[in-house]
């Protein structure tokens, strides 16, 4: 009615920003506030008497009121006034249409053209600043979205010294744009984000955070232990000719090399006295702080574990926070304000309009998986199914395993046959063609289920896949710490571990190229050629997560017996992030039912955190405080058990240096005690149980403030319905 639609027109949300003047007033306003705030003194330094007032300030209390044209032109003359950072950002937070923001632009530098024609041309410009305009110009290059209405970087050379801290600032965001644009596929991820959905985008972060976590572990140690045994090498033995099979079995000429754990030494490092003959007098004094390489390498470990613990629970908690957003009203916002009108170039738009169809896709696909109902006899009936798939999974399970242990048992009662090293490749091949072929028997039984849900089918496959490699690598856990790993007598059996986990890794990066050329180019190539169908093969969302997570776990193993391990995890991620990034993008379609990940991304990490990362965890404390050490090799040689090296370094560190023995106290009553490790791990439970009940808490006020909301709109429609009477009846 005309009474609704006068009382519509008179609210202030509709009165905010009706009129385009209104609009530059209002900046006009903002920019004059900003230029005078630094000429006067704080308001709470002056009387209340001699405060100024600001209401003179405002045009839209003029009577005359000024024209749009008058309007703009103070604006101009006010953004003039502010420095180029400032009016820049002005320009970019105004509420302004495109064609508006031009011709604003195209005010300001045509006055700003005679400014400096008059400042006798271009003034002397520094290196600094021609360094800001090169950043400027490579990260504008690299950058998939512009910004508008912003001043160019040429033209700030004069205006904006370098030594400003503007300048600084400035220098400072476009180096670190320039950087965010270097990241390995940073451009490829959002055009797979496009293409095929957050799906399959979520593989590929889940990758990036793996290199992270591998980046940290490296560089600890890196810089702890590997920099300094090759600072100061130990005598080992000739290595031996280096023939290229190294670098599939890990033996040969990399056995007394940085890479594993019997060519790091049981010395201190910056002892003088450390070669002298035992029974001679040393003539050097003792260093003050010894730098002991076996609790460098025992701490350097355990610090990098820290560090994972504390990043991998830290991403289970942003995880979890980022799951919790309900997904009610996500189809509108992204219909009325998912568009982003910064970008320009023609590539990230039609990118922009890909990714956004996508998205668009998968909440629908969501909602009408929702809607779907099925009768008590088709439950029941698929039920059954379900049931018998998963005693068929279970029973290949258990053959799978089976067969690893008969052949582990077989390869001892073998002669000398079996110590050669092409043998060596045997178990790892056999484990890698079972993790290879077992996915795929486990997408026909989902074939058979015929779940409807894509969520389910993958998480499906996701737990059918982790019982088969955490069964697996119990077994081969178990194998290693009974040392009955093949070893000859001159090597460490810490050695032998590391080259196993070594072949382990290689054979099974192999068998992922070999399934990525095999499983989605020849077939496509089929598909294509032989079948005349535009169909092409689908990326396996769960298989190729376990793949990464039985990696990574393979990593954590060996971390103690090769501490360069990290570093060829990390070479076999990148190498793994351009090749699939590649096949997906030449050999992949899109999903055939589209889903929305964001409750994956916590159950990928969430997996990484408790079986795979706990169960090294588990695996590397008992080597470390129960198992025996090598007797002749290795920096833990002549221990009873490797933790007993941190007694022995406080017991130098006493000798050598006596003002610090408050520092053998501390480790005494801290590192030693148990009760120090019952309360970390009692405030680690603690910090996950707080997240859980943070997280079900929001999801609570969540529905709260929904309930809330609808509600309000309740609320609005009964006042509408008073208000409407009083007009009527004023009315009349």
């Amino acid at each position: 009615s005309s009474a609704s639609l006068q009382i519509l027109a008179s609210m202030p949300s509709r009165t905010i920003g009706r009129s385009l003047g209104a609009i530059i007033s209002q900046y006009c306003n903002r920019t004059a506030r900003l230029r005078r705030r630094s000429g006067r003194p704080p308001l709470q330094q002056l009387c209340r008497a001699a405060r100024p007032s600001l209401r003179h300030y405002d045009l839209e209390s003029d009577p005359s009121r000024a024209t749009l044209q008058e309007k703009r032109r103070l604006l101009v003359k006010e953004l003039l006034s502010l420095s180029p950072s400032q009016c820049s950002h002005m320009l970019l937070t105004m509420p302004l249409s495109l064609a508006e923001k031009r011709i604003l632009r195209r005010q300001l530098s045509g006055q700003r053209g005679p400014v400096r024609q008059r400042a006798h041309g271009w003034g002397p410009v520094s290196p600094c600043a021609w360094s800001r305009v090169c950043v400027g110009l490579v990260s504008r290059r690299h950058s998939s979205a512009q910004r508008l209405g912003g001043l160019s970087a040429g033209s700030s050379l004069t205006a904006l010294p370098c030594c400003s801290p503007q300048g600084c600032r400035g220098l400072w965001y476009r180096l670190l744009s320039l950087l965010r644009a270097a990241q390995p596929g940073h451009y490829a991820l959002k055009q797979i984000g496009g293409r095929f959905g957050s799906s399959v985008l979520s593989y590929f972060l889940f990758l990036k955070t793996l290199l992270v976590l591998n980046f940290f572990s490296f560089f600890i140690l890196l810089a702890f232990v590997v920099v300094l045994q090759a600072v100061y090498p130990s005598a080992s033995v000739s290595p031996q000719p280096f023939t290229g099979l190294e670098l599939l079995t890990g033996a040969g000429y990399f056995t007394h090399s940085l890479l594993y754990y019997g060519y790091y030494s049981n010395a201190t490092l910056n002892d003088p006295c450390s070669s002298t003959p035992e029974g001679s007098v040393c003539p050097f004094p003792a260093p003050l702080l010894p730098y002991n390489l076996p609790l460098a390498y025992l701490f350097s470990v355990g610090v990098s574990f820290l560090v994972t613990c504390i990043l991998l629970v830290y991403s289970v908690s942003r995880s979890f926070r980022e799951s919790v957003k309900s997904s009610t009203g996500d189809l509108a916002i992204k219909v009325f304000c998912a568009w982003d009108f910064k970008v320009i170039q023609r590539r990230s738009v039609k990118l922009q309009c890909e990714n956004i169809c996508t998205q668009l896709k998968e909440l629908l696909a969501e909602r009408r998986s929702r809607c779907r109902s099925q009768s008590r006899c088709q439950c029941l009936g698929h039920g059954l199914v379900v049931l018998l798939a998963w005693l068929l999974a279970l029973g290949w399970v258990s053959g799978c395993v089976l067969a690893v242990h008969y052949l582990l048992e077989h390869m001892h009662m073998g002669s000398g046959r079996w110590q050669q090293e092409a043998i060596l490749l045997v178990l790892p091949l056999v484990v890698s063609l079972l993790n290879a072929l077992m996915p795929h028997l486990f997408n026909l039984l989902a074939m058979w289920e015929k779940q409807d849900s894509p969520v389910t089918r993958v998480s499906v496959a996701i737990f059918r896949n982790l019982i088969l490699k955490v069964v697996i690598l119990s077994l081969l856990c178990y194998h290693w710490l009974s040392r009955s790993v093949i070893c000859s007598t001159e090597e460490c059996w810490e050695t032998c571990v590391g080259q196993e986990l070594y072949r382990f890794m290689v054979m099974d990066f192999i068998f992922t190229l070999l399934d990525t050329l095999f499983g989605e180019l020849i077939w496509r190539l089929i598909l294509e050629k032989r079948l005349k169908t535009k169909q092409r093969p689908e990326f396996d969302i769960a298989r190729n997560v376990l793949e990464l997570i039985y990696g990574q776990t393979l990593t954590w193993l060996g971390v103690v017996f090769a501490p360069l391990l990290p570093a060829v995890q990390m070479l076999k991620l990148l190498l793994l992030f351009y090749i699939k990034k590649t096949s997906l993008l030449r050999n992949c379609q899109s999903p055939s039912k589209p889903w929305q990940a964001s409750r994956m991304s916590t159950v990928f990490i969430t997996l990484l955190c408790f079986p795979s990362f706990l169960g090294a965890a588990a695996f590397l404390s008992y080597t470390i405080w129960s198992v025996r050490p090598s007797e002749t090799c290795g920096p833990f040689r002549g221990l009873e058990t490797i933790y007993k090296s941190g007694k022995r370094w406080v017991l130098v560190l006493e000798k050598s240096n006596p003002n610090i023995t408050w520092f053998a106290w501390v480790y005494q009553h801290l590192l030693e005690n148990t009760c120090l490790l019952f309360f970390m791990s009692v405030a680690l439970i603690a910090v996950i149980y707080f997240n859980i009940q943070v997280v079900r808490g929001r999801q609570r006020v969540i529905c709260l403030l929904q309930e809330q909301i609808a509600n309000e709109g309740e609320d609005k429609l009964f006042l509408m319905q008073k208000l409407r009477s009083v007009y009527e009846q004023r009315g009349r």
